[in-house]
């Protein structure tokens, strides 16, 4: 869809949807680094590099971040300089293209 197909005040955004998957081991590891893995998240919402994250309800498999990157490189990288990567509470981390729709007016 090009530009000129979208209505008057709406624009797409590319980002990217990373996905990080919990280790079996993650329930007993991410209570002493949530603290930190948590401030980190806020900082870098408040930097404008995290746009929104969460973990899905169902019995920790997966957390989604989606992240302000040049390439799907480095919203990876970001998501592997998290505690929760070095603790050993998320590992098999894939990031996508998304197209998240921005209202300008």
């Amino acid at each position: 869809m090009s530009s000129s197909e979208f209505p008057p005040g709406v624009e797409i955004e590319e980002v990217f949807l990373v996905e990080a998957r919990y280790t079996p081991e993650a329930a007993a590891r991410r209570p002493a680094v949530r603290a930190e893995h948590l401030a980190r998240v806020a900082e870098l919402r408040l930097a404008g590099t995290i746009i929104e994250s969460g973990a899905y309800s169902d019995a920790m498999t997966s957390s989604i971040l989606l992240v302000r990157a040049d390439d799907a490189a480095a919203a990876l990288d970001i998501a592997r300089g998290d505690v929760y990567v070095s603790a050993g509470v998320w590992d098999d981390l894939s990031a996508r293209p998304f197209g998240r729709v921005v209202t300008t007016g």
